[in-house]
């Protein structure tokens, strides 16, 4: 209870970010849509927002250390809420492009700030259950988040931007008010891409499906739900069994990538994913129940890849390099994830709703092959602790460096790549 108590300030601003940002995909799509956005338009608004929050996930660590923690996070905070507050000025396709860039480098900077502020505070003794805490009330709040989109939907315009602006400025109180010191700031550290591919090819490979997988189906879904007859409120709850069974999937996901090999999980996960495509193209004559089965199969089947992949990439990384291949990966889903949204809904707009899952699928089947092709090297015979990893910044690299560190290899023991 009193390391509950102790870091309430970092998980009531983490919950309030997330009901804001959580929120704005989602109505940015139904909203566009019915003030006659295209649905290449609305992808683009999708890739706008990582294409900010990659921007973000770099210039925080620099801010930070130039201005503090608390001031960072104010300032990251005053620019996502003048990007979903410039939203009610003006309905503009290109005018939201940008607001939506501000509000991905929001998210962000005020997540980079808080995972330093939280791997300041940590110790080995309160690792565990802290970062336990931390993404308990990250999904948590993701999930509301979805739930709310049905209700933001049928509000006004200026009320439902308005109320996601207001949960964005709150986020700022509990660490403008808390008595935590403010840590000092970490370095700022390299972003080198290299290193991931190095480390492991089909890491990276997984990384960028994950990313078409997850990117296209929370940002264009939405236009997937609407074309398939699910009104605001079913979109709202298909997108958050979507996100639950993700989350659900973890623990198994983890217990099979500890068990065998890690790129048979990839095979095997990549392999689901492929026949939930398939699945949720069928629910689709089924009725909505049937559809929001598919969700949820198609959410548990997906979600896990990165973490599975973030893992497989540590079995081949020193300790000194961890840090720096988190953040490598997070380069390379930043990479899928811009792309991913516009190229998507550019196809739904001249194929057809179901081109949404022809593209997850394609994706899938040429990892299945070139997973195929990586598996003829030696499989790893030691391994990595499996951490689930968050795509909230680079720091989690510090956050998640202690769990990974529980089974070290020896250095005769490094496994073929």
């Amino acid at each position: 209870m009193r390391l509950m108590l102790t870091f309430l300030p970092l998980l009531l601003s983490v919950t309030l970010l997330q009901l804001s940002s959580g929120g704005v995909g989602p109505l940015d799509a139904l909203t566009g849509l019915s003030a006659g956005f295209s649905t290449g338009a609305v992808g683009l608004l999708g890739s706008a927002h990582f294409l900010g929050f990659f921007a973000g996930c770099w210039w925080a660590p620099r801010l930070m250390g130039a201005v503090g923690h608390a001031r960072a996070y104010a300032g990251f905070t005053a620019l996502g809420a003048i990007g979903l507050t410039a939203h009610i000025l003006v309905t503009d396709d290109i005018a939201w492009t940008i607001m939506r860039m501000a509000t991905g480098l929001c998210v962000a900077g005020c997540y980079t700030v808080i995972e330093a502020w939280l791997m300041a505070r940590l110790t080995n003794e309160t690792r565990g259950r802290a970062m336990g805490s931390y993404r308990v009330v990250d999904i948590s709040a993701s999930l509301v988040a979805q739930f709310m989109i049905g209700g933001l939907a049928d509000m006004p315009t200026y009320t439902a931007y308005a109320l996601l602006s207001i949960l964005c400025c709150a986020s700022i109180l509990p660490l403008a008010v808390t008595r935590m010191p403010a840590p000092e700031a970490p370095p700022a550290g390299r972003l080198r891409p290299g290193l991931a591919w190095r480390c492991s090819p089909l890491a990276v490979a997984a990384v960028l499906v994950s990313a078409v997988s997850g990117a296209s189906f929370r940002m264009v879904g939405p236009i997937y739900g609407q074309e398939v007859g699910l009104k605001a409120s079913e979109i709202g709850l298909f997108l958050a069994i979507y996100v639950g069974g993700g989350g659900l999937a973890q623990l198994p996901a983890g217990w099979l990538a500890d068990r065998y090999d890690r790129r048979h999980v990839l095979l095997g996960l990549s392999v689901a994913a492929t026949i939930a495509c398939g699945a949720a193209v069928l629910a689709a004559i089924g009725g909505r129940g049937a559809i929001m089965a598919a969700a949820a199969l198609f959410g548990a089947v997906t979600v896990p890849i990165y973490s599975v992949a973030t893992a497989h990439a540590h079995d081949f990384a020193s300790s000194e390099e961890r840090v720096e291949l988190s953040a490598a990966l997070m380069f390379f889903y930043a990479v899928g994830a811009i792309a991913a949204p516009w190229s998507t809904s550019a196809l739904i707009s001249a194929l057809g709703p179901y081109a949404l899952f022809l593209v997850i699928a394609l994706a899938h089947v040429a990892l299945v092959a070139f997973a195929t092709v990586r598996m003829r090297s030696r499989p790893a015979e030691t391994k990595t602790a499996y951490a689930y990893a968050p795509r909230t910044s680079f720091l989690i690299g510090w956050l998640t460096r202690k769990e990974r560190e529980e089974r070290r290899k020896a250095p005769s023991e490094a496994p073929e790549r």
